[in-house]
């Protein structure tokens, strides 16, 4: 492997992890469900971010552009449907806190 490229590798992998954990705490802090959905694509970002840097320092970068774009596919479709089920659940709870969705049983 190219010396550089490892260095890349670590420069860029740490600002992945800070955004990884950036994710997983607007995800686990929140009690808002738009909030939470802000934090899966703050996450998504981050993997997408990690697929390139890899191919990079692979020298796959063609792999991993489409491995980059699949990723962003499935992201959207996931969003595009979580956003659909807090809409419902606006709708019979009149609200996107998650302390109300115990109400909705039955």
């Amino acid at each position: 492997m190219d010396p550089e490229a490892v260095k890349l590798f670590y420069i860029f992998g740490i600002g992945v992890v800070l955004t990884l954990v950036v994710g997983f705490y607007c995800i686990l802090t929140t009690r808002n469900l738009i909030r939470a959905l802000i934090g899966v694509e703050i996450l998504a970002k981050a993997v997408t971010i990690l697929i390139i840097l890899a191919g990079r320092v692979s020298k796959q970068i063609a792999l991993a552009q489409s491995l980059a774009i699949t990723m962003i596919v499935l992201e959207v479709a996931v969003i595009v449907v979580a956003v659909g089920i807090v809409l419902c659940v606006y709708k019979r709870a009149d609200s996107i806190e998650t302390t109300n969705l115990r109400n909705l049983k039955g």
